[in-house]
């Protein structure tokens, strides 16, 4: 289902990520970071992403607001009103954590696939903190981009 959504939500290239791109891609998301989604070759499938919410969000409100509005109504209809504006924020608000949410879960399908191009033989939630000290390293000595994938494998198969 999850699998099922994330292709819905986004649209991924074919183009493979490039290597440097998978390595930066890979501190940033174990830092916690956003990526930049181009980086890694995908971008948001916008109609998608609001009619998949707005699903979402029928099927959890409308029961909801029918079995608290005849309660509110009855109670005093002040609690009805000030419970719409509450829910309305909380519906924009849930907006921008579902988006983050679901894009950090294509980030991570995205920088799996391109750790099984690239380094196909390390294992990802073996070596990808390995990996993020390594490059980390590299940045602190200033490592020209051009020896930055030499240094890194060199690096890797010393740890392996």
């Amino acid at each position: 289902m999850k699998e099922l959504l994330i292709n819905k939500l986004f649209k991924f290239s074919n183009e493979p990520v490039k290597f440097l791109d998978l390595v930066e891609a890979n501190l940033l998301y174990n830092e916690g970071m956003l990526i930049d989604p181009a980086k890694l070759h995908f971008k948001f499938n916008h109609f998608n992403t609001y009619f998949i919410y707005f699903i979402f969000c029928f099927i959890v409100l409308a029961p909801l607001t029918l079995a608290t509005h005849f309660l509110f109504e009855k109670i005093d209809f002040h609690f009805s009103i000030l419970s719409a504006v509450f829910v309305t924020s909380a519906i924009f608000i849930c907006f921008d954590i579902f988006k983050i949410y679901t894009r950090k879960i294509a980030s991570l399908k995205q920088i799996k696939a391109a750790w099984q191009l690239h380094l196909p033989h390390f294992e990802y939630d073996k070596y990808n903190l390995v990996l993020v000290e390594i490059y980390t390293k590299a940045k602190e000595q200033n490592i020209p981009k051009t020896k930055l994938e030499q240094y890194i494998l060199e690096n890797l198969v010393k740890r392996g």
